[in-house]
């Protein structure tokens, strides 16, 4: 996301997101289908216009440590010092999330991915919208949209809003596991871990 677009413009769009809406935005690696992580409704439209398998969990962006209590995620004293040196950055980690609460989201694998982006500008915008998921912009097993160009070929007037910041060319975000403070790197990405 760029600072080229003004708050008057990003509030605008963070109500969007808060009432329901979704839209493809820049994350801090390549454009995603964002919408409101809290919204089941939200959740159910997104994977039905990504005709995404229902079976596979989305990422969830956050703004701090704080907002992991909104999905009941607890974490030790451990787990905390090893999130201050992964986060804020390109690494997206699994945690445990037992609630069925929250099933509409880790769909059954009581665990839920987020990611604290580096990006102090998307973190800003996050705290205004809240948390929200952002698989990338494309339809299951076709390639990620680099422009909004691309993302209008898949989605059209399916969505709410678009949000250009010209070509984005990151590798997707790093995802880990984490469980009693242990990290388990799942699938290398942008950002590489030193275990």
């Amino acid at each position: 996301m760029s600072p080229k677009f003004s708050w008057k413009k990003l509030k605008r769009i963070a109500e969007i997101l808060k009432n329901g809406g979704i839209g493809v935005l820049p994350t801090d690696t390549i454009y995603g289908l964002v919408g409101s992580a809290q919204n089941q409704k939200t959740i159910r439209r997104i994977y039905g216009l990504r005709k995404r398998d229902f079976r596979k969990p989305l990422i969830i962006l956050i703004s701090s440590l704080k907002d992991l209590k909104l999905f009941s995620v607890k974490l030790s004293t451990k787990t905390k010092r090893l999130f201050n040196k992964l986060w804020p950055g390109k690494v997206s980690v699994i945690l445990p999330c037992p609630s069925k609460k929250f099933s509409y989201l880790h769909r059954g694998t009581k665990t839920l991915a987020f990611r604290l982006p580096r990006e102090k500008f998307l973190r800003e915008f996050l705290k205004m919208s809240g948390p929200l998921v952002a698989p990338s912009a494309n339809l299951q097993g076709l390639p990620s949209a680099s422009t909004i160009k691309e993302a209008k070929k898949y989605f059209g007037a399916k969505v709410d809003f678009y949000v250009n910041v010209g070509k984005l060319n990151s590798a997707p975000s790093t995802l880990i596991s984490v469980r009693n403070g242990k990290i388990t790197v799942l699938k290398e990405g942008v950002a590489k871990i030193r275990i």
